[in-house]
Order: structure tokens, then C-alpha cells, then sequence
């Protein structure tokens, strides 16, 4: 089967035949045991509510397959992915790498729980490849890549990277939001555990809180056994809105790229932009990398004014008609930030003086979405002393 197939075929041939399209939403805790003696089973499918249901099965095996890992486990949101994928693989006393350019908020697990439970962490330079390995240590326990990186959007080399670790030891995790498992594929690159935050493509609405990591079989029961015992379960209701995002993943994405490249060209062109860092455009430093390790882009990127912070950007942003001002990305919708990489860099720099945004391009029109541009810089414009 074609990947397209795969996506709206994987995961609804659930048990008993049902001829169902969509997999039933099981409201459910208890679960009936057939007898006494299933009391004492470790082999029962289905036990307890948190366990999970028909629906739940189904979807973590559509995600698993299409990822080309063996199985994967659902968390309530994405950073609980990726707590919950650090923490299999770490004890008191190790050290990990982490990308400079991680989303803040796994930046601030590592620097906060992980430190409170005896486990150091190492920010190191996204672009680094496999020189990575000059700061290995004996206890050093894996490598967390996220690429691109979060609002600044650089490219990891990750087959380098996931070289450079296994000839050590050491595991490599990837945070494939950005992409989604339609356009990249980290375990076939030597990534050791893919993870995602559901909420952003998969779910592709605006409406639900998720996240999922998938493992090979040699990594599943470490995975496994961490997710049960710190007790991570998501909600039915929730459950059946990602199976229904995922059903148009694949169309959904090529027109966000389409959107987002016909937007980010433009955007290229004009006085008031200094940089767009999208890796689909040949003016990105890792579009060569991005080429030869993604299969598209998606609706995701940032950009960098030539302006400083001001009450004028303030201005363009609050007077846009289809950029709604919001955090998350990977809805319909298009969506529009300011950000200040600098606050969260301790390994490389960042130029805090020039304005930082970052745009989700949405379903709209682009045409629509780059008049709202226009008449946004209209109004920088006119409100700039």
C-alpha cells in the first residue's frame, strides 16, 4: 500500500470484524473480567480503563506503522511525551544531550525535574552532526534532537548524530513534531524513539490535547513498563478526534506546505523581513539536510523583522483578520507569534534586537493570507516613529 492508503486504511480492522468506519468511543474504566483467575493474568488485553480501549489500540497501531516502529503509547499532551520518553531511559546519575533549540518547556523539565532527580543535562549547538561526540561522557545516557528546532527551526543531521551516539552507547530520542511521521520518519534515520505532539498535525483541529511515542521492539517493554507506572492515559473523546485527524493527515500537510512555501517566498521579498527560517526554502543553512531527510515541510516557520520589538509590531499583529494571536500550530487555522529565542539559549546566541515571529500557515487561501500580511506591515509602517 501506498503511505496515502496506510493512513486512511491502518488501524480499522478492530476486533469482533466491526464494519465501522471509525472505531466506537469507549467511555470506560472498569473493565468486566471474564473469571477469578483472569485476577492474576498479565496477558489480558484489556483490564482497565487506563489500559486503553478497541479505539486506542487501533490508533497507536495506525501511528507505529506508519512511523516503522513496533508500537507506541499515548500520553495527555506532547510534553508529556517527551518527559515520559526521557525518564524510560534515565537514572540518578546520568547525563543527557539536549538540542539548544528544544521547545522551552522540555528545555525547563530537563533543567528543573531532571536536575532535581540527579540527572545532568547538556544543551549543545543543533547544527553540531557528529561532533556531537566531543561531549560524551561515560555516564552519558542519550541524545534528544528536535528538528527543526523550535522557533528557530535549524536542521539536525540526524543519521550523524544517531552514529556518533550508537557507537557509544547511547540512544538517540526525536521530537518529529514539526514534520509529522506524513513527512519525516526519524527511526529510519537511527533515531531510537520518534515521538510527536498529537495536538499539533495529527489532531489537525484546534480541539484536543495529546502526545504519542513510538518505539522498536527493543526499546517497547522499557518504553512500556515507564508509561503504566507513571499512569499516563488520554481521554476517549479525545481519542477519536486524533483517529479522525490522522484519516486526512496526508492531504491536509501537502497543502499546508503548498500554503506555507507560496507565503514564505513572498515573505522573502519584502524590506521589512531580514530572514525566513523555513528549511523549504534554498535560503535556509540546512536545506540541503532538510532535502535529503524530509519528504515536505510543513505550514511552520519563523521570521525575522528588521525592526526591533514595538508597541508598532504589537500593532500589525493584533489588526490581523486571518492570523489569530495563539501558541500551539498545526490546526486549520493560520496563527501568529512573537518569539525571543534568546530567553531559552545557553549553548548558541541569539539576536534578541531585531523582532522574532512565528507563523502557522493554515487552510486558508494564501492569496487571503498575504493580503492580512500586507496590511499588517501597512500598519508596522505607520505606527513606526
Amino acid at each position: 500500500m501506498k503511505e496515502d492508503t496506510e493512513i486512511v486504511s491502518k488501524g480499522r480492522d478492530i476486533e469482533d470484524d466491526m464494519r465501522i468506519v471509525n472505531a466506537p468511543v469507549f467511555h470506560a474504566s472498569t473493565v468486566l473480567l471474564p473469571n477469578a483467575k483472569a485476577l492474576k493474568s498479565h496477558d489480558l488485553k484489556y483490564n482497565y480503563g487506563r489500559r486503553g480501549s478497541p479505539a486506542s489500540f487501533a490508533f497507536k497501531k495506525s501511528l507505529a506503522e506508519l512511523e516503522g516502529g513496533y508500537d507506541a503509547v499515548l500520553t495527555p499532551s506532547g510534553l508529556a511525551a517527551i518527559s515520559t520518553a526521557i525518564l524510560t531511559f534515565v537514572k540518578a546519575g546520568d547525563h543527557i544531550l539536549v538540542t539548544d533549540s528544544c521547545y522551552a518547556p522540555t528545555r525547563r523539565f530537563c533543567e528543573v525535574m531532571l536536575k532535581r532527580l540527579g540527572i545532568e543535562t547538556t544543551f549543545y549547538d543543533p547544527t553540531i552532526g557528529a561532533a556531537i561526540d566531543r561531549f560524551f561522557r561515560d555516564n552519558t545516557r542519550l541524545v534528544f534532537c528536535e528538528s527543526p528546532g523550535s522557533q528557530t527551526f535549524e536542521v539536525q543531521d540526524m543519521p550523524a548524530i544517531s552514529k556518533a551516539a550508537h557507537a557509544k552507547g547511547i540512544l538517540v530520542i526525536a521530537d518529529n513534531t514539526w514534520a509529522s511521521p506524513y513527512f519525516h520518519k526519524p527511526l529510519t534515520l537511527g533515531a531510537d524513539i520518534s515521538l510527536q505532539s498529537i495536538t499539533k498535525y495529527v489532531g489537525g483541529h484546534s480541539d484536543l490535547l495529546m502526545g504519542s511515542i513510538t518505539a522498536p521492539k527493543k526499546h517497547w517493554d522499557a518504553l512500556f513498563h515507564t508509561h503504566s507506572i507513571l499512569g499516563s492515559s488520554v481521554g476517549p473523546d479525545d481519542v477519536y478526534l486524533a483517529q479522525r485527524g490522522l484519516r486526512t493527515l496526508a492531504v491536509r500537510m501537502r497543502q499546508h506546505q503548498e500554503n506555507a512555501l507560496k507565503v514564505a517566498q513572498w515573505l522573502e521579498n519584502r524590506p521589512e523581513v531580514k530572514r525566513v527560517l523555513y528549511p523549504a526554502l534554498p535560503s535556509h543553512p540546512q536545506h540541503d539536510l532538510w532535502k535529503r531527510d524530509f519528504a515536505g515541510a510543513s505550514g511552520t516557520f519563523g521570521v525575522v523583522l528588521t525592526t526591533p520589538p514595538s508597541d508598532a509590531v504589537e500593532s500589525m499583529l493584533d489588526g490581523y483578520i486571518h492570523f489569530g494571536i495563539g501558541y500551539s500550530f498545526g490546526g486549520y487555522e493560520s496563527l501568529a507569534i512573537t518569539v525571543d529565542p534568546s530567553t531559552s539559549r545557553s549553548a548558541t546566541s541569539w539576536d534578541s534586537s531585531k523582532t522574532g515571529l512565528r507563523y502557522h500557515i493554515g487552510l486558508e487561501d494564501p492569496d487571503d493570507l498575504i493580503a492580512d500580511l500586507e496590511a499588517g506591515f501597512a500598519r508596522l509602517k505607520e505606527n513606526t516613529p
